[in-house]
């Protein structure tokens, strides 16, 4: 259930199927409690993991594996935090795919922050 302090913050890595760093910044501050990715189109050849870090140290149950068996634009996964989540005011968040699959598409990614 949301309350009135959770904020949705929502951010796009570029190509799923590039290795790459992105960040993106934070107004306030909070615990990530979920984040949610929306595949753009279809990946093959392998799955892409993606992976977030606060500070350089990775959220703790955080990693998002998206699968390439199936993928379509669309395709819905999510996983839930449990350490290492806390996010500060002006912080950022690192989002991080290894570049395995192959298909240039763009992954959305909404994070759930409360207060």
């Amino acid at each position: 259930m949301r309350t009135l302090n959770d904020y949705f913050l929502t951010a796009e890595i570029e190509d799923i199927s590039t290795a790459s760093s992105t960040f993106v910044a934070v107004p306030d501050g909070g615990k990530i409690i979920k984040i949610i990715t929306a595949l753009q189109g279809a990946i093959s050849g392998a799955n892409a993991a993606i992976t977030f870090e606060i500070g350089g140290t990775a959220v703790t149950g955080g990693a998002i594996t998206v699968a390439h068996s199936g993928s379509a634009a669309g395709t819905v996964d999510s996983a839930e935090p449990t350490a290492a989540n806390r996010v500060e005011e002006s912080g950022t968040i690192e989002m991080l795919t290894d570049g395995a699959s192959t298909g240039a598409k763009k992954l959305l990614v909404t994070f759930v922050i409360r207060r």
